[in-house]
């Protein structure tokens, strides 16, 4: 089997921890052919000890470049990387899920191309068993997450509503709704949500709980699925990145499993 090649849109917490496991030859069958990065010179910067440091490129220029592509640039810049790697008919990995529930036509012009849209688990757990369970009848899907209000500030719907988290002494929900009203209200935030919806019943039925917890250090998800095959509960606290704390420290890890997926000749989960 040839190679496939990987392209790496974004170089922060995430994408770097890719391309360091890609350059070590951590993922047989797979080589790292290009990155991009708002600032290149930083970038080559961070690509200096690389065996086989690789060019960096627009995030437009990717497609042509890359078999796969890892999208984990900031959502505002998302469409300069997606269009391209769906028009060129290749595999994008998804971290911005939350840009997925307001683009239908861009899963359009995939099935025509042949292009796959693959969402990584990122910092969730249990996106097989939602899936599954999806293939018979699920009744709800309730996501409750709980934030440190520092990691919900500046979010839209919390300026648009004049909330205010600073001084926050208890536990204060900050939005109830859907899912497809929660990823615009938290852009930034709600990516995880967006993974649960689009792996089962959808933005409109998966309901969304948003909390700003004071005694929290760590970002929490639990989530609750009622189905005729089975019902469930989960809950995952994840370890923040030193480098960002907005990103856990599972979110590369799930993007190199999903990687590895691609090629592995045993694959374990839905």
């Amino acid at each position: 089997m040839a190679e496939l090649r990987v392209g790496i849109g974004g170089l922060g917490a995430i994408g770097l921890a890719v391309a360091k496991k890609l350059d070590d030859g951590g993922l047989p069958g797979l080589t790292l052919t290009a990155v991009s990065a708002a600032r290149v010179a930083a970038a080559q910067e961070r690509l200096q000890g690389f065996t086989r440091p690789p060019p960096v490129l627009p995030l437009e220029a990717l497609a042509a470049e890359a078999d796969v592509l890892v999208e984990c640039a900031p959502a505002a810049v998302f469409d300069s990387l997606a269009e391209p790697a769906v028009e060129a008919g290749r595999s994008l990995l998804v971290l911005s899920a939350g840009a997925l529930l307001t683009r239908p036509a861009l899963i359009d012009k995939a099935a025509q191309t042949g292009a796959r849209l693959l969402v990584p688990s990122g910092a969730m757990l249990g996106l097989d068993a939602i899936r599954a369970a999806a293939e018979g009848e699920i009744q709800s899907v309730t996501i409750i997450t709980r934030k440190p209000p520092t990691g919900l500030q500046g979010a839209p719907y919390l300026v648009q509503q004049g909330i205010d988290l600073s001084g926050l002494a208890e536990p204060r929900q900050v939005f109830a709704g859907p899912v497809s009203a929660a990823a615009l209200a938290f852009p930034a935030n709600l990516n995880v949500a967006a993974a649960v919806a689009l792996a089962g019943i959808g933005p409109e039925r998966t309901q969304s709980e948003v909390w700003a917890d004071p005694s929290l250090t760590r970002n929490t998800h639990r989530v609750e699925v009622v189905s005729d095959s089975s019902d469930f509960t989960m809950t995952i606290a994840g370890r923040p990145s030193l480098e960002n704390p907005r990103t856990g420290l599972l979110t590369p890890l799930s993007v190199i499993a999903a990687l590895r997926r691609l090629t592995d000749p045993l694959v374990v989960g839905t």
